[in-house]
């Protein structure tokens, strides 16, 4: 049943590709959503409009449309731009980039949902009293928000992450030799697809066992660490 046929290198590099582009998905998407989340508790005003846009929207449509939108209305955009500023050749987006840019960007909404509502599950009264005790503010929140912050983002947070790392299977749509796209030429060139694609679904099982194995692992040591503190 898993004989590839000599195919398995490729499988294995494409499956590098995208655990390579899930974690860099991963920084873009945290970074944007602590954006995002610190924008929806602001007390301006347009800041929470934008976040709240951006969130809304993300969440409203279905990720291969908004990946399919970026990558090819973020060339567009970009070649525009270059013509007008008197570059004549055409800019060819890297795959990788932009399926980078567009999985962060997507779950970049979901993020700040997750830090947001951590954020708020933590006690105010915490804040107020550690204030009120002398510590400065980035004390108040390396030392008495952050920790409970973790704690109560990190189920979410590891959601997202599982969702994201397989939604890096859509990359194979714009292009990129992921894992995906490298059953896919492979299941055209033996006519196997069952075998192909059995073997890309195993290995992404293996990958998410993995996560959830440590962000268990993670849960724990933090309940441990909340309790002794």
């Amino acid at each position: 049943m898993f004989d590839l046929q000599g195919y398995g290198g490729t499988i294995a590099y494409g499956a590098l590709i995208t655990l390579e582009v899930g974690l860099a998905s991963l920084v873009l998407a945290l970074l944007l959503g602590m954006l995002a989340a610190v924008a929806k508790m602001s007390s301006i005003a347009p800041l929470r409009w934008l976040a709240g846009i951006y969130t809304t929207v993300i969440r409203g449509i279905p990720d291969l449309v908004l990946m399919l939108l970026i990558f090819f209305g973020g060339q567009v955009l970009i070649n525009d731009l270059a013509y007008r500023l008197g570059y004549d050749d055409y800019i060819d987006i890297n795959p990788f980039v932009a399926g980078v840019v567009a999985i962060g960007f997507i779950f970049g909404a979901y993020m700040a949902e997750t830090l947001r509502g951590a954020y708020l599950a933590v006690d105010k009264g915490q804040r107020e009293a550690a204030l009120a005790y002398g510590m400065r503010p980035g004390q108040v929140f390396f030392r008495v928000m952050l920790p409970q912050l973790l704690r109560h983002a990190l189920p979410g947070l590891g959601n997202n992450w599982l969702v994201l790392l397989k939604t890096t299977a859509l990359v194979s749509v714009i292009g990129l030799d992921d894992m995906v796209r490298k059953a896919s030429l492979a299941a055209g060139a033996t006519q196997m697809p069952f075998t192909f694609y059995l073997s890309v679904a195993v290995i992404f099982l293996v990958f998410t066992s993995i996560s959830v194995w440590l962000l268990n692992l993670a849960e724990t040591r933090l309940g441990r660490a909340y309790r002794r503190g």
